[in-house]
């Protein structure tokens, strides 16, 4: 889709696997189809939340050929595309059918610890090879380094085809900064559910959403009050929320939204390592707040 605007609710997908560890696409089409009829603004494919180290190449290109076929230009997509190799990203991306597709999410190399000059580098050689727009991905809690304000703008600056970053450092201070200084092509949004609504208030467009995926049109009412401005009418939505966020993540993502899209009867809680379902007790706290959820409907 041209002219991609990185705004509102995006929900990087899950990957639903059978009880034999193989992909259930027909639990993906089924979420796929869910997340079109629910008010989400656009969808990221193999993403963190997808899985996505643990699928074979083969498997995450049919996992993006069925995504594509199934949105069929109903949703924007956006596609996860990153590691710590620079030029292999840069390889895939000269070879990558990206029809279908709107944008590239890219994450900052995990493990290699690269500096702030190499992590500028590193999306150099990146945005000169894509032909989509670029979404930097700035999650240190995952890739060892965080991406500060000045590597962050400094390549919003210089590159018009970097159109956003996806911060995910919970650093407010230089989550600011961004949005003060940034220019008017690019936009911030929250990686993280939990702090959307602070954000928001801050100047950020939007989120790329774990919780989404299960609550996608409760979660996108909150959104679309921020973006309109009504913090005040978005406020209780976010607190509707609050004990969910904790929950998601306490056990590891996607532990959490899959627990709670296995109680909503839409997946299998099925995942694959070093990845392992949520406690018994966190379990047990998720359905329960499910169940005040569908009380209060």
């Amino acid at each position: 889709m041209a002219n991609f605007r990185l705004e509102g609710l995006g929900v990087a997908l899950v990957t639903p696997f059978k009880a034999d560890k193989s992909i259930d696409f027909g639990a993906l089409g089924r979420l796929v189809d869910f997340q079109i009829g629910s008010d989400v603004d656009f969808l990221v494919v193999l993403g963190t939340t997808g899985e996505t180290p643990t699928l074979s190449a083969d498997e995450q290109q049919q996992v993006i050929n069925f995504i594509r076929n199934r949105v069929n230009g109903r949703l924007p997509l956006v596609l996860g595309l990153g590691g710590n190799n620079t030029m292999g990203i840069v390889e895939r991306l000269h070879k990558e059918d990206l029809s279908g597709f709107s944008a590239i999410l890219s994450v900052v190399p995990a493990y290699n610890k690269p500096s702030q000059e190499g992590i500028y580098r590193h999306y150099a050689e990146i945005a000169g090879a894509s032909p989509l727009p670029i979404v930097l991905y700035n999650v240190p809690g995952r890739t060892g380094v965080n991406m500060n304000a000045a590597t962050t703008l400094r390549l919003a600056h210089d590159f018009p085809n970097i159109i956003g970053v996806k911060e995910a450092s919970g650093n407010f201070v230089q989550i600011e900064e961004i949005i003060k200084n940034k220019p008017d092509h690019f936009e911030v949004i929250s990686g993280d559910d939990g702090i959307t609504y602070p954000l928001m208030t801050l100047g950020a467009k939007g989120v790329i959403s774990v919780i989404g995926n299960a609550f996608p049109r409760e979660f996108s009412r909150m959104v679309r009050k921020c973006l309109k401005g009504d913090f005040k009418g978005a406020l209780p939505l976010h607190f509707q929320f609050t004990e969910l966020f904790n929950l998601l993540f306490v056990d590891g993502n996607p532990a959490g939204v899959k627990c709670t899209l296995n109680a909503l009867g839409m997946i299998e809680n099925e995942l694959r390592l070093p990845l392992v379902p949520t406690r018994l007790s966190t379990n047990e706290k998720i359905h329960s707040i499910i169940e005040k959820f569908e009380a209060a409907d």
